[in-house]
């Protein structure tokens, strides 16, 4: 094994052989916020995504692709370490106006940026970062030459967009959001267009409060403001793809996209049981597609099991690197599954958490509910009378009578009641309606045997600290502070 340390020297000693043999690959990894399987073309959306389903169509598109745990922060944590949030200590949000300072990303953590720096890649992450906000988990922290975006969900206080390690713009207009980090994207691409680079672009959208841009939001028309929202989200993409074009990079670069959990109200899971929050597949269960011309067939589906804990070894074997062997990676090169070149999944089972605690099991085509399935969000009362708890920070907010409430539910609510030990058979039932344990108690028994294996690694719940009182607070932006609160007196001037 090999430590941290060591790590780095031996990636900085692949660099420089493998730049003797030509230019190593770029790659682009889009990661949408609260986005469901059902909001893209090609995997069953009614809105307009063009640009995703060309990248479908040049590429290969994942039918059964999971993220390891149904909300934000911990599915980052584990896309970008390759690591199940539990190991990686990520098992909740940070969240400035909740008192949540102190949780975020350890520094003894090894990311995806910080495995490509030694070998001579240029890494910028923009959007949404959500790994800790507070100076020793900032993103340059840990291995991104540059940061641009707001450093937790678009809907916490203070919504302020931080360029490093400053606060570049406070208020943000966030209709103007996407169409900001894609020129950011951009302008990265074509910087670095003689050398290779990583770009980590997790949009905000579609999280609540959505907003889209005056060219995108057509008010008065069949489209809803949720259905304006994805399409921008999909110009964007289509803005890269073709910068990727201009510059000759189209065959030097991997192109990915995927979503960190599902559909919040207003999206749509395709059919699935369940949404964000929710174990059921609605929860965990989200588009993957990869696109790199001459590396990849075009039109591929592959229908085999992988997680987004795949994509860290993937990219480093990719690249020439050397994966860390002084820690437990849980993921595991799924490129021969995007080139055709295995058509079986590298994984015995894969494995999601709910809260603290491992839940899931899937293996093959089934799926074993160790735990009772979270439901995600529930809400009983009047959804006419629904208020948001986040209230928007300065103007934060167009259309607010159009933001997506709970009448609008994204995914399957039926189904049998949700209890211990329930096991799917998802390729005969894939919205999850009927336990079928009683008539397989072999498959219950071996799905148990391989979630027993790992929830032994599993630490005990830890009380989720906070640096202030309880409830939401609404604090005031301008610095990378986190006690101001607004109307408490003279705050911060925005820089």
């Amino acid at each position: 094994m090999i430590g941290r340390r060591e790590f780095v020297g031996a990636l900085a000693g692949a660099a420089a052989a493998r730049g003797q043999q030509g230019r190593k690959p770029n790659f682009v990894m889009i990661f949408a916020d609260d986005l469901g399987y059902g909001d893209v073309g090609c995997y069953g959306n009614k809105y307009q995504t063009p640009n995703l389903d060309r990248m479908a169509a040049e590429g290969v598109r994942f039918t059964d692709f999971y993220v390891p745990m149904p909300f934000c922060a911990p599915s980052r944590a584990a896309l970008l370490t390759g690591r199940y949030p539990f190991r990686c200590g990520m098992t909740s949000n940070p969240a400035p106006d909740g008192g949540i300072n102190d949780l975020g990303l350890a520094a003894s953590e090894i990311t995806i940026a910080e495995m490509l720096k030694p070998l001579g890649y240029s890494t910028m992450a923009i959007g949404k970062w959500h790994l800790g906000h507070t100076p020793r988990f900032l993103p340059r922290t840990q291995g991104f030459d540059e940061y641009y975006g707001i450093l937790y969900s678009n809907d916490m206080r203070p919504v302020q967009i931080v360029h490093n390690e400053r606060v570049a713009q406070y208020p943000v207009v966030q209709a103007n959001l996407t169409r900001d980090y894609t020129r950011h994207a951009v302008d990265f691409i074509e910087r670095n267009r003689e050398r290779p680079f990583f770009l980590y672009l997790p949009h905000a959208m579609p999280h609540k409060p959505l907003a889209a841009s005056d060219d995108f939001y057509k008010p008065g028309t069949a489209e809803n403001l949720y259905g304006s929202v994805i399409r921008e989200l999909d110009w964007g993409i289509g803005r890269i793809l073709s910068k990727l074009r201009e510059l000759n990079l189209e065959r030097d670069t991997l192109v990915l996209f995927a979503s960190d959990n599902g559909p919040w109200f207003g999206g749509s899971t395709a059919g699935l049981r369940g949404m964000k929050g929710s174990t059921f597949d609605g929860g965990i269960r989200v588009p993957l597609i990869a696109r790199w011309p001459g590396h990849i067939p075009a039109g591929r589906v592959c229908r085999e099991i992988a997680t987004s804990v795949d994509i860290f070894p993937t990219i480093g074997k990719l690249a020439g690197g050397k994966l860390p062997g002084d820690r437990i990676l849980d993921g595991l090169d799924i490129f021969p599954l995007m080139s055709g070149e295995s058509a079986k999944t590298p994984h015995e089972a894969i494995f999601a958490m709910g809260g603290n605690e491992l839940r899931v099991v899937r293996s093959g085509k089934w799926k074993l509910h160790v735990r009772v399935p979270t439901p995600g969000q529930t809400y009983t009362g009047d959804p006419a009378k629904w208020v948001d708890p986040r209230a928007p920070d300065g103007v934060t907010l167009i259309a607010p009578w159009e933001q997506a409430r709970p009448d609008l539910y994204p995914g399957v609510r039926t189904g049998d009641p949700a209890r211990e030990m329930m096991l799917f058979d998802l390729e005969a039932d894939r919205s999850e309606q009927h336990d079928v344990a009683a008539q397989h108690p072999d498959v219950v028994q071996r799905l148990k045997g391989y979630w027993d294996r790992i929830a032994k690694d599993v630490p005990p719940p830890r009380p989720r600290g906070r640096s202030g009182p309880r409830g939401l607070r609404r604090l005031k932006g301008g610095e990378l502070r986190y006690d101001l609160e607004a109307g408490t007196g003279p705050g911060p001037s925005a820089r």
